[in-house]
């Protein structure tokens, strides 16, 4: 795939997502989708922390519409007008494939850190719901604005932002597409933390650096366990916290599979 407008780039145990159409707000394309998909493929088992960011003053403007709404070269290019042709079934499937580009951030054998500066519009801020962690610039302004183009959030978002804020503040922030701002997410739950914009970097590199300090596969159960708890209640969390911490005990005194 020629220049998708999203690049990945390894440093040992770290992979930096950049999305690099700085020109354009890092707005977003069905090809970058495509991209970040594969790039979840292909992914060395041995990276331990994703860090997803976007080139420029803006994390993303969310999608961009000029290569979505006119009329395809051919039948196999995405477009609104294609996608209206498609039977139901076909539709579905193509969305499927464009969540693969996101959902593979929330593997359980990666920790995944959304770097955001500056506007995160769309799908721009279901990328950064897609991570883990959100690691915002004071100018962070995240905004779920789909709603303005009749759309809905479709790239797994609406779980992850009930999750964080509950269902009705998203379906406030959802239905009116205003912007929250950076304070605004780090007291609904949002952010993990908001730093100045000059220090972004460094505060990822510093929260990436803690992570790579504990062992793998003690992270890998906790985030397993953490990810599964609101679906389960008391006696199922209990039962699986002692299967894990089993697990972990076996490997410590070099029993373990």
């Amino acid at each position: 795939m020629s220049d998708p407008g999203v690049r990945l780039d390894r440093d040992g145990p770290v992979a930096a997502v950049t999305l690099c159409r700085p020109h354009v707000l890092n707005a977003q394309t069905p090809a970058m989708w495509m991209a970040l998909r594969q790039f979840g493929r292909d992914l060395p088992g041995d990276i331990r922390v994703v860090v997803v960011r976007g080139e420029g003053r803006a994390f993303s403007a969310g999608l961009d519409l000029a290569a979505v709404s006119a009329t395809p070269d051919n039948s196999d290019d995405f477009s609104f007008p294609n996608m209206a042709a498609k039977d139901d079934s076909e539709a579905a499937e193509t969305i499927a494939r464009f969540q693969e580009g996101f959902s593979w951030l929330r593997r359980a054998d990666l920790v995944s850190i959304a770097a955001v500066r500056g506007h995160a519009i769309g799908a721009g801020f279901q990328l950064a719901l897609a991570c883990d962690l959100r690691v915002l610039a004071e100018d962070a302004q995240l905004t779920m604005a789909e709603v303005s183009l009749g759309l809905v959030p479709d790239l797994g978002g609406t779980k992850r932002l009930v999750e964080l804020v509950g269902y009705a503040r998203a379906l406030e922030i959802c239905v009116t597409g205003r912007r929250v701002g950076a304070s605004e997410a780090d007291r609904l739950g949002l952010a993990t933390s908001v730093v100045p914009a000059d220090d972004l970097d460094k505060a990822v590199e510093e929260l990436t650096a803690q992570i790579l300090t504990a062992r793998r596969d003690a992270v890998v159960e906790i985030k397993a366990l953490l990810a599964a708890a609101a679906s389960r209640g008391f006696p199922e969390q209990e039962a699986a916290e002692r299967s894990a911490q089993v697990r972990r005990i076996r490997d410590l005194v070099g029993q373990g599979e």
